[in-house]
């Protein structure tokens, strides 16, 4: 079968990392054929990775108009991933976006009206849905052998940053150059995944702290409550100034609780189900006998190169995808009703009024820090130099 011709917009470390992995052979059925990058060291550096039969665009136009390519790649900062798959659309394209689907719901909401209206494949780099464990704890919690989950804790502090990582870039950690802090840059993995586990909940309480723990103007400390119809809530707790950090994910239920931390997965299964349990047992203090359970999952993590070769065959052979483009909303949408509600000091129904939003997230935009740095010379917003 013919290889499909990709293009990759956006030549910073995630950029460089996807080119390379398709010119290494790990994402079969795909072929190295483009890239686009607005700075010139940049596109020097692709020449001299991957040779003249690799044709480099310093623009998007040029890019789209060469017709080069059947597919691309989209590696951009936030704001741009949105009207960069429009375009793309436009021009017959499959497209493959990194995460985060964008900033804010209305733009996410049309790059999907656009999708629609196009025949061609749209996937995001959820890479996290295709690890082994994550596959196994989804499969354990829609079998249904939980029982009715009650409450689900995630506390992810393990992302630390230092004060040079977000001085590194001048789009770095302000709202007009990334649109937010901890929430859209390091967790939009993690956020996919509580929805992709959990469903989306009616409402969120957070409470977010903007430039707590290092000079930037977004947020960089959350603590967020999300509230299900179905009676469950969830606890959602974020950073990037606490070390040592930890990721543990909690979840209990009426068969007992489920513990993802340290790359392992454990269920403590009550033997009798805990509201059987609380209903029928006459000693006063107790709790019900459980086992331990180690659930294993398969390694390797296929990774990056996992979701390219999910959207290959998408493409080549019609398969359904795992982590489809049109579902990068949901995280968004859980970003903006974080923020909105510790910009409003008060609880967010879902879906977010994105107008309402907007015009908040527009108000921060207009008095970011991200024009001074321009005004001296600070760089572009289109800086392309890493997506982490």
């Amino acid at each position: 079968m013919q290889s499909i011709r990709l293009g990759i917009v956006g030549l910073g470390s995630m950029g460089i990392n996807h080119a390379q992995t398709v010119r290494d052979g790990k994402a079969p059925g795909l072929a190295l054929a483009a890239v686009c990058d607005p700075d010139a060291k940049r596109l020097a550096i692709a020449r001299q990775k991957f040779g003249d039969g690799v044709p480099v665009f310093d623009s998007t136009e040029a890019f789209f108009a060469a017709g080069c390519v059947d597919a691309v790649l989209i590696a951009t900062p936030h704001y741009f991933h949105p009207p960069l798959a429009i375009e793309a659309f436009k021009h017959g394209l499959h497209v493959l976006i990194e995460k985060p689907a964008g900033v804010y719901t209305r733009q996410v909401r049309e790059m999907n009206e656009a999708a629609a209206k196009s025949d061609r494949v749209f996937g995001i780099m959820y890479n996290q849905r295709i690890r082994p464990m994550h596959q196994a704890l989804r499969q354990l919690i829609q079998s249904g052998d939980l029982g009715t989950i009650r409450r689900a804790t995630w506390a992810i502090t393990d992302w630390f940053r230092s004060q040079s990582y977000y001085d590194s870039g001048s789009w770095r950690a302000t709202w007009a150059g990334e649109g937010g802090g901890v929430l859209i840059n390091q967790c939009p993995h993690n956020i996919d995944l509580w929805q992709w586990f959990f469903g989306m909940p009616r409402r969120v309480r957070a409470f977010c702290a903007f430039g707590r723990l290092h000079d930037i103007e977004v947020e960089d400390d959350v603590t967020a409550v999300l509230e299900y119809a179905d009676g469950m809530n969830g606890t959602f707790i974020t950073s990037t100034g606490v070390s040592p950090g930890s990721n543990r994910l909690e979840i209990n239920a009426d068969h007992g609780k489920v513990v993802m931390e340290n790359n392992k997965l454990t269920y403590y299964r009550t033997i009798v189900p805990v509201p059987e349990f609380s209903r029928t047992f006459k000693g006063g203090i107790g709790n019900p006998a459980h086992w331990i359970c180690e659930i294993p999952s398969a390694e390797p993590d296929p990774a990056h190169a996992g979701i390219m070769k999910d959207w290959v065959r998408a493409i080549q052979e019609g398969q359904p995808l795992l982590a489809p483009g049109v579902e990068g909303i949901a995280c968004v949408e859980l970003i903006n009703a974080m923020l909105m509600s510790t910009w409003t000091d008060g609880w967010v129904n879902l879906p977010v009024d994105e107008q309402r939003y907007l015009a908040l997230l527009e108000e921060r935009r207009g008095k970011s820090r991200f024009h001074d740095r321009q005004k001296g010379g600070g760089g572009s917003v289109v800086n392309m130099a890493g997506t982490f």
